[in-house]
């Protein structure tokens, strides 16, 4: 006999719920309900909500519960239910972590949370009910009330209100005597302080962590007890065929990922031609404009933000000519990212997701219990900010090295997210050794197209726009002197007199040169060094920095940035 068809022998029959049962059930609730209702509009009695706030930060940890997301590893209906209480998990956080409680002030659990409701962003995930594990809207978040109150236990609060669960779940906190059922609105998790405390709770890839934080202790937590008791069914699983709820489990279906994407390189696009797979979803911006519309292969669903790029390209086109464009960027980002973090499903558990989504991503609580790759095409913004600031010390007269700078939050939000990547995927050389061996997944430029120049003459071209973080402070001190021409790839520039005595003008429109002597780019930063790429391939000369992102190879010459003398020398070579 199978263990399902065991169980179901075993089951006793009066223990069946019925639909005369769960209308029961239903009428109890909404008397229940409209009690609690009227209880919480009396002055004196309702609780208030809690704000976050950032008093608390450093204060000494009272408590940390750590509970694992994946509870279980049933076929795809069980899958779908525990993706489905991560997703409720996920909207409850937003009224939970960083709240700070005044001391004596009284937290309630659904005050915070609010109603479980699909228009708020809950889905149907597990919860118990009539001693059954079935499928509602807003289920599982009794995972995150007994955290919070095995932590308020730990943390030495005041439970004022807390309703344990009338059945028991196998290796739960229930069976600890560590649990607190909650269930819109009547059956609460209240607790308050003697001094105040902070709760934070996060999602990693498959744990929810919860921690308090808070100066001094209150009373005195109670030592665990065992509970014994009748045992929860599984509607998956019991095996229980005459129960109307009966809802058996199909075969487990392969995991789809949600590609999170912006704009297209040749290396990212053949990426997701050699892993996208059925079910796979990608996220663009849009297909119906822009010179990149149509760079990513169309292999999977596809679900678009044409409202958010179209806005994107009309600030960009209308900004005046000294607005930050890097601010403006930033906030388009951010537009994206919510818009495509809106069409998530909940069955996406794993992510691909572009840099420049990503702080945006995280601040809004997308990531959180998910997996995550990203697509990486530059060095963190804290390492651009590092490197950038010390050039502006070097050269504080630029107009432009006090460009690109994010705010503090985006920032850290980065930083802590790609912490929690589970990889990260680059063609950029510089990027993959900012990071640890092994934790970066190195890509191959993809070919480039060569120039149609011969190796020839005295003419080098600056393979970007001359601005002082592609170092042009460097070559205009190394060139100084040498029988020489410098062409500038494109426009903008560091200032009207920058190169003057020099042989130095911008490539025209369309201009091709016949020959040169080769490419040069000493930058400081630099994403996608395609210019250099099609040098290499002319078998031109190619001189740069390893900022550039080119591994050591035949034609290459690299010298360290804001150094003139091995440019100078470099540039000697490629001439003689």
């Amino acid at each position: 006999m199978s263990d399902r068809l065991a169980t179901a022998a075993t089951m006793p029959k009066a223990g069946v719920p019925t639909r005369a049962s769960a209308l029961v059930f239903a009428a109890k609730a909404t008397l229940l309900r409209a009690r609690r209702g009227a209880q919480d509009v009396t002055p004196g009695l309702a609780p208030i909500r809690h704000l976050r706030r950032a008093a608390l930060t450093d204060a000494p940890v009272l408590a940390t519960v750590r509970t694992p997301l994946w509870t279980s590893a049933g076929g795809e209906k069980d899958r779908a239910l525990n993706a489905g209480k991560i997703q409720n998990l996920r909207s409850a956080l937003r009224g939970i972590d960083g709240i700070e409680v005044e001391a004596g002030r009284t937290l309630s659990f659904w005050r915070q949370v609010g109603r479980p409701t699909r228009g708020r962003g809950f889905v149907a995930g597990r919860e118990l009910r009539e001693g059954c594990m079935i499928a509602t809207i807003g289920g599982g978040l009794c995972q995150l009330s007994n955290a919070l109150y095995d932590a308020g236990l730990q943390a030495g609060l005041e439970i004022v209100e807390r309703h344990a669960h009338t059945r028991i779940v196998p290796g739960s906190r229930a069976a600890a005597g560590r649990d607190a059922t909650v269930f819109w609105n009547y059956l609460d998790l209240r607790m308050r302080g003697r001094r105040p405390f902070r709760i934070e709770a996060r999602l990693t890839v498959d744990e929810l962590e919860l921690t308090i934080r808070g100066y001094g202790a209150g009373i005195e937590a109670p030592a665990p007890h065992l509970r014994t008791g009748l045992a929860a069914h599984d509607c998956l699983s019991c095996g229980q065929v005459t129960c109307h709820k009966h809802n058996p489990d199909t075969e487990a279906a392969v995991l789809p990922t949600a590609w999170l994407v912006d704009m297209a390189t040749p290396e990212f696009t053949a990426l997701f031609k050699e892993r996208a797979k059925p079910g796979d979803v990608l996220h663009l911006s849009t297909r119906r404009f822009g010179a990149s519309a149509g760079a990513w292969p169309s292999l999977a669903e596809e679900r678009t933000a044409d409202l958010a790029a179209l806005r994107r390209a009309l600030a960009l086109r209308i900004a005046p000519a000294k607005a930050p464009r890097a601010g403006l960027m930033l906030a388009a980002d951010a537009r994206l990212a919510a818009a495509h973090a809106r069409r998530l499903s909940v069955d996406h558990t794993h992510l691909v997701v572009a840099q420049a989504l990503l702080p945006h991503l995280w601040q809004a609580g997308a990531l959180q219990g998910r997996s995550f790759e990203v697509l990486m095409d530059r060095l963190p913004i804290e390492a651009l900010h590092r490197i950038l600031d010390e050039a502006r010390a070097r050269y504080p007269e630029s107009p432009t090295l006090g460009d690109f700078r994010a705010p503090p939050a985006i920032a850290a939000a980065e930083r802590e997210a790609l912490g929690a990547a589970t990889g990260l995927i680059t063609a950029h050389h510089a990027v993959a050794a900012h990071f640890p061996a092994g934790r970066v997944d190195l890509l191959d430029w993809a070919p480039a197209p060569p120039l149609m120049a011969k190796r020839s003459g005295s003419t080098f071209l600056f393979a970007g726009p001359a601005l002082a973080r592609k170092g042009t402070h460097a070559m205009r001190e190394a060139m100084a002197g040498l029988d020489m021409a410098l062409l500038i790839e494109r426009a903008a520039e560091e200032a009207p007199d920058f190169w003057a005595g020099l042989d130095v003008r911008r490539l025209g429109p369309g201009e091709q040169p016949a020959e040169l002597a080769g490419i040069v780019l000493p930058a400081i930063v630099e994403q996608r060094p395609h210019l250099l790429l099609r040098g290499l391939a002319a078998g031109l000369p190619v001189i740069a920095t390893a900022a550039c992102g080119l591994a050591p190879q035949p034609g290459l010459t690299l010298v360290e940035p804001d150094d003139p003398v091995a440019l100078r020398s470099a540039l000697i070579a490629a001439l003689g």
